[in-house]
């Protein structure tokens, strides 16, 4: 049995463009892509007098917020259970509101794209980073928490040179199967 890969391409073309379609205009659409990820989590041991008791523990946690969209993001709102002391950079204005639950939240009016902030939250024991966070939201959706890693940033070059040998990789791969291809076929 031959394939008539006439046939084959003109049923696969239009599948293939609505899931192209589909993609691009994920990527280059104009709105808001909100991404936070938590920088770090530490407890610090700290010998000081503190309203007459013996302080032995000192908690800390910072969350980063970045919109890596095209759109600037609007009211974005990150609700905490508990809310500690806590230091935002770069500085920007935000309010305070209270919630029904009991919690509180800090509204960040805009965040504009490819720009972030850094939320350092300061806190004594036995609250844990755990009891402060709830969610983080704005006008036109959750944000995405990633889980992050420390790495080393290579130089532009390098990751060209690791993408191009990938992409020769790839190339060669194809052709390779395209060539057991044909000749099981044939």
């Amino acid at each position: 049995m031959s394939i008539d890969w006439n046939i084959v391409t003109q049923i696969a073309a239009p599948i293939i463009a609505v899931f192209v379609t589909a993609i691009v205009s994920r990527y280059l659409s104009e709105r808001p892509k909100l991404i936070a990820y938590y920088g770090h989590v530490a407890s610090h041991a700290f010998n000081s007098e503190v309203e007459g008791q013996q302080v032995t523990q000192i908690n800390t946690h910072a969350v980063v917020i970045r919109n890596n969209g095209n759109k600037t993001a609007t009211n974005v709102r990150i609700s905490h259970n508990v809310l500690p002391d806590f230091k935002i950079y770069p500085e920007t204005d935000y309010e305070i509101n209270d919630l029904p639950s009991g919690g509180r939240e800090l509204v960040i009016p805009r965040i504009t794209p490819k720009r972030e902030y850094t939320i350092s939250y300061l806190y004594f024991p036995p609250v844990t980073y755990s009891q402060i966070r709830s969610y983080i939201d704005s006008d036109t959706g959750a944000a995405k928490i990633v889980n992050v890693r420390l790495q080393q940033v290579f130089p532009k070059w390098v990751n060209f040179l690791v993408g191009s040998s990938m992409l020769l990789g790839l190339i060669a791969f194809l052709y390779i199967a395209y060539e057991v291809i044909q000749h099981v076929l044939s």
